[in-house]
């Protein structure tokens, strides 16, 4: 038998904020009013965020999900995922016609703009990044240059590049702060021509998540972070909780509660990652009160406002200029 803290009740003190960040609210919003305006099936290439619950209810409403554009019929309405894509991807969906919707995070194209100014300008590119995530893989290709790849500041050592050269730096928007900024400071006692953006520069919401999730740890016995194991922000939340000290775990929703994570514990700390919805918040705060009493509160923290503008074709009432051709 589970017993909670002292008293018997669990506190649940909920980080803030927490979960959807604007760029991942206009990438489900793109699929849904693309459903409404151009109905079922529309076709989503890669996971729009990576959230399985989310994934699932776009599925529900009429999304379909695959991983190259060749699982795409003709003609048929095409989206392409907030991670970003590849300029090749951009150049098959053109040279067959397809009608796409590009739901890319305005952050993640600043950083492929970044980057290519950097290429254009005739500096070697370093990309601070995971090998794989499908924000790396865009943002290498949509660069017309090499790009070196860097996961940890002692990786920096074996860069195969002049420690005399010209060189640039960029970042996958969801690293750990942290991380970053230590791999910047061994890019730069390496390099003594290095120019990129400073770390205050990493995606605001990722920032936030992670500020939010440091003052959690202050106050709670047990870290919970609601999102999926392929999503990177919602790993490295977790982490934090880890370099904390405090047990940490990454769930997915409330099924993955296990009740003897919390015998004894007083507080515990809850959090979502960018692409994870309220709504498994709750579901997890379920599963909680499913073993004993809880008591929920929430921290104060950053208020968010930021909104980012849908695509053209989406903006307004459906005419026929705004009308895609469509195979029949």
């Amino acid at each position: 038998m589970v017993q909670f803290g002292k008293d018997g009740a669990l506190r649940v003190i909920l980080a803030n904020p927490r979960g959807f960040c604007a760029g991942v609210v206009r990438a489900i919003e793109i699929v849904e009013r693309a459903i409404e305006r151009y109905g079922a099936p529309v076709y989503v290439r890669h996971e729009i965020v990576h959230n399985k619950h989310v994934v699932d209810t776009l599925r529900r409403k009429g999304a379909v999900f695959v991983e190259e554009l060749s699982e795409v019929p003709a003609g048929a309405m095409t989206v392409f995922s907030a991670h970003g894509v590849a300029r090749t991807v951009e150049e098959e969906a053109a040279a067959r016609g397809l009608p796409v919707l590009d739901a890319t995070c305005p952050l993640v194209t600043k950083v492929h703009v970044q980057g290519r100014r950097y290429a254009q300008a005739g500096r070697a590119l370093v990309l601070i990044g995971h090998e794989g995530h499908a924000e790396v893989v865009g943002t290498v290709g949509q660069v017309d240059a090499p790009v070196h790849l860097v996961s940890s500041a002692a990786a920096v050592a074996d860069l195969d590049l002049p420690d005399d050269g010209e060189i640039a730096y960029i970042t996958q928007t969801t690293l750990s702060v942290d991380d970053t900024r230590s791999i910047i400071a061994a890019l730069k006692a390496r390099f003594r021509n290095l120019i990129g953006p400073d770390v205050s520069e990493i995606c605001y919401a990722t920032q936030n998540r992670q500020t939010a999730v440091r003052d959690l740890c202050r106050v709670a016995d047990l870290l919970l972070v609601v999102g999926a194991a392929n999503s990177s922000n919602s790993s490295r939340l977790r982490d934090l909780g880890v370099d904390e000290g405090l047990p940490s775990y990454l769930v997915a929703d409330g099924s993955a509660i296990d009740p003897a994570w919390f015998d004894g514990v007083e507080t515990v700390g809850l959090t979502a990652g960018a692409s994870a919805p309220d709504a498994l918040v709750d579901d997890v705060i379920a599963a909680l009160r499913r073993i004993g009493p809880v008591e929920v509160s929430q921290l104060d923290g950053i208020e968010e406002t930021l909104e980012f503008a849908l695509p053209r074709e989406l903006r307004g009432p459906m005419t026929a200029a705004s009308r895609p051709a469509m195979a029949n």
